[in-house]
């Protein structure tokens, strides 16, 4: 048995390249948290410095926003984790998804691991976490079963507005939307998924907003195709392979270092995640 998941539940997710749902968070939990981010956005509807708001809430957040490495930091999510890499386990970023009601935003199909320079690797799982009633009239996520066996396949960028991806990318290639399963979720409820299955999300046609978290975990020793390092937060176990350069979690809401760090971490970052685009790519402005 793992610390969280049943060995049923592994091979599940070996199998078919995702987990859901499981509890994560109680009603209260996730409402109070719905609250605190929320909370953030009326006190930072200006942005802070030169960014919007959006930008630390898309990439990074868990740099210069305390609540997000906090939640990143959550034993029972940990758990979980663990029981699919292993015990050593760094926090690559975490991002909020926000949808609001009847918005026409969605995000195509794609595999996570396409721009992110860690090759193919199966040492990365994103914990998708819903702070709102997550429903199919929500545009919650939809799956494919078993496409994670798949090697990364070709992507375009579409740049499309109403595409929440920074640059709109999807698979260059045919998806039978009749194999998709629906990631829907309780507020507080949470799916694991494989950094190169087939997922995709549509466009929010409930009353009510539509808010996720997004974390991406890696073990330490997990490479990069280019020569800088990437940056992450050690939540458990060790990092002995000095692939990484190892970050705390931040001491304050946007605090002078963590902002400067912030800044460190996008610069370097920014020649991977938009190689190959055709035109300027924003990380992130939606």
């Amino acid at each position: 048995m793992g610390k969280n998941l049943t060995p049923e539940q592994t091979n599940a997710y070996e199998e078919q390249g995702y987990l859901l749902p499981l509890d994560l968070f109680s009603l209260q939990e996730a409402f109070d948290y719905r609250q605190e981010i929320e909370n953030l956005e009326t006190q930072y509807r200006n942005g802070v410095g030169e960014y919007p708001l959006n930008q630390f809430f898309r990439i990074n957040g868990q740099i210069v926003i305390p609540l997000l490495a906090q939640i990143a930091q959550t034993p029972k999510l940990l758990d979980a984790v663990e029981d699919i890499l292993g015990p050593d386990l760094l926090v690559w970023s975490c991002e909020l998804f926000i949808k609001e009601a009847g918005t026409e935003k969605t995000v195509s199909w794609h595999q996570d691991l396409t721009y992110w320079g860690m090759g193919e690797t199966d040492d990365e799982v994103t914990a998708w976490i819903a702070f709102s009633d997550v429903s199919k009239a929500a545009g919650c996520m939809r799956f494919i079963p078993g496409s994670h066996k798949q090697r990364i396949v070709p992507h375009h960028d579409t740049f499309n507005e109403d595409n929440l991806l920074s640059r709109g990318q999807e698979v260059a290639v045919e998806v039978n939307e009749d194999d998709a399963v629906y990631d829907e979720l309780r507020p507080g409820q949470m799916s694991l998924h494989h950094g190169r299955l087939f997922h995709a999300s549509g466009p929010n046609k409930s009353d009510d907003r539509r808010i996720g978290m997004a974390i991406r975990f890696v073990t330490p020793g997990v490479e990069h195709n280019s020569e800088n390092k990437d940056f992450g937060m050690l939540v458990r176990g060790a990092d002995k392979g000095g692939n990484w350069i190892n970050v705390a979690p931040p001491g304050q809401l946007f605090g002078t270092h963590e902002l400067s760090l912030y800044d460190e971490i996008l610069a370097k970052q920014s020649s991977t995640l938009t190689a190959g685009a055709e035109q300027t790519v924003g990380l992130y402005t939606k």
